[in-house]
């Protein structure tokens, strides 16, 4: 009896090891990031034909294709995870919605870092906010406006997270601490009304998803004599809000997997699980657009040519759609950690290798001088870009609330003002 009442306590009083934010692999993702910024200081002080292979007749490549088409895209988990938590009350879900919501903030945070290093005057990106410069013919045009309306969405929906950080917790520092009763006074109005009108932003977040996502796609349409028949159609608007929405859960669980491992937290495998059963019916779909538009376009003899642009079509659709679906319609792989993660990956890797094949593999120009083929700096500012919103969301999921396992909680050392901080439970009867 005594042996079973110490384990008890020690159970309950269990602390778990602090994580650091500095590790050998952060390190060597700050090492990357600043390799990138100083390429992209370069490209922004001496201009794109220095510091690209870019041209007159290839006026968009790896940027628009990785950092903006990509990330765009792969931050769909943001609006497909509130819709289904809060708009269809999935409430089990909620616990990928903060994790998601920070993921497609700094998604898209970098999609505009990256689309003003792919910008000739980058100093002219303000001009849309003008209602004297827009042009409503142009799908571009919608593009930015919806990316930058549901930027500001984002952070308002981030603002919660904040709230609940620090109301009660100010402490300016110095004469800034005259302020401290000011910022707290906001804070408690913030936390009155937030939770108020925070659902009518989230219905807006889902439906400016929707716009831009499926005119990215829009994009190519212009360019029927500029593509390959595998990828030209003029269902490309649909198709890409289709696999938006299908990579949206597999980005959710990629990202719930590494940011566990990383925080040495167990991954919610139950929900995790549960979430996985969407997908395959949502790559379905996908799947099955694409199959029938092929078939209408009388295109399907163009997969068997044995060009390059076949090849990589196939790639595209075998392991980004098909090895997912037949993964994840398997119950013991969706039980699995490591096959959850596995056939996430696949998708994840899939979208991306569709956004490269459309704006680059599937283009191009009437009479080509050269092949176009990014240029080191391209890859390296990329490269770094990546790696700096990796090192960002870890600092931010370990100061604000964004986890809410009470494991991870304590190994982040973040003390949520509506949590028992882990460990801290009442004595056993």
């Amino acid at each position: 009896m005594e042996s079973k009442a110490m384990t008890t306590i020690i159970h309950q009083h269990h602390e778990y090891e602090r994580v650091r934010y500095f590790t050998r692999g952060t390190v060597v993702l700050v090492v990357l990031a600043a390799a990138g910024a100083v390429g992209y200081v370069y490209r922004l002080l001496f201009g794109l034909e220095a510091a690209t292979n870019l041209d007159n007749q290839y006026a968009w490549g790896l940027w628009i294709a990785v950092d903006v088409a990509s990330g765009v895209a792969l931050a769909a988990g943001g609006f497909t995870t509130a819709a289904l938590a809060d708009i269809f009350h999935k409430e089990e879900y909620h616990v990928f919605v903060r994790p998601a919501l920070l993921t497609a903030m700094l998604g898209y945070t970098f999609v505009v870092v990256g689309l003003l290093a792919d910008l000739g005057r980058y100093y002219n990106v303000w001009h849309p906010m003008l209602p004297t410069m827009w042009q409503g013919n142009s799908a571009l045009f919608e593009v930015g406006m919806c990316v930058m309306i549901y930027l500001t969405v984002l952070y308002i929906e981030f603002l919660p997270i904040v709230v609940e950080r620090f109301k009660g917790q100010v402490n300016l520092p110095g004469i800034l601490s005259y302020a401290n009763s000011l910022v707290e006074s906001w804070l408690t109005v913030a936390a009155r009304y937030l939770g108020r009108f925070i659902s009518l932003f989230i219905v807006a977040g889902v439906v400016l998803s929707c716009l831009h996502q499926s005119s990215l796609g829009t994009l190519m349409v212009i360019a029927p004599n500029k593509m390959h028949p595998l990828w030209y159609t003029n269902v490309l608007p649909v198709l890409f809000l289709l696999s938006a929405i299908a990579v949206g859960f597999p980005m959710v669980i990629f990202e719930s997997i590494l940011t566990n491992r990383s925080l040495k937290c167990k991954p919610e495998t139950g929900a995790l699980s549960s979430i996985a059963v969407y997908v395959p019916i949502l790559l379905g779909v996908y799947l099955g657009v694409k199959v029938v538009d092929l078939t209408i376009r009388d295109a399907i003899p163009y997969l068997f040519d044995g060009s390059a642009a076949s090849v990589s079509y196939w790639i595209e659709i075998l392991a980004g759609v098909v090895a997912p679906i037949l993964l994840l319609s398997n119950p013991r792989i969706r039980r699995s950690v490591t096959g959850l993660f596995i056939a996430a990956a696949l998708v994840v890797g899939g979208v991306v290798l569709n956004r490269i094949n459309v704006f680059l593999v599937a283009y191009q120009p009437l009479y080509p001088i050269r092949p176009y083929f990014p240029s080191f700096l391209e890859i390296m500012v990329t490269i770094g870009l990546i790696s700096t919103l990796v090192l960002i969301f870890r600092w931010i999921v370990m100061t604000f609330p964004v986890l809410t396992t009470e494991e991870c909680i304590e190994r982040v050392g973040i003390m949520n003002n509506r949590r028992q901080p882990a460990g801290r439970t009442e004595p056993a009867p």
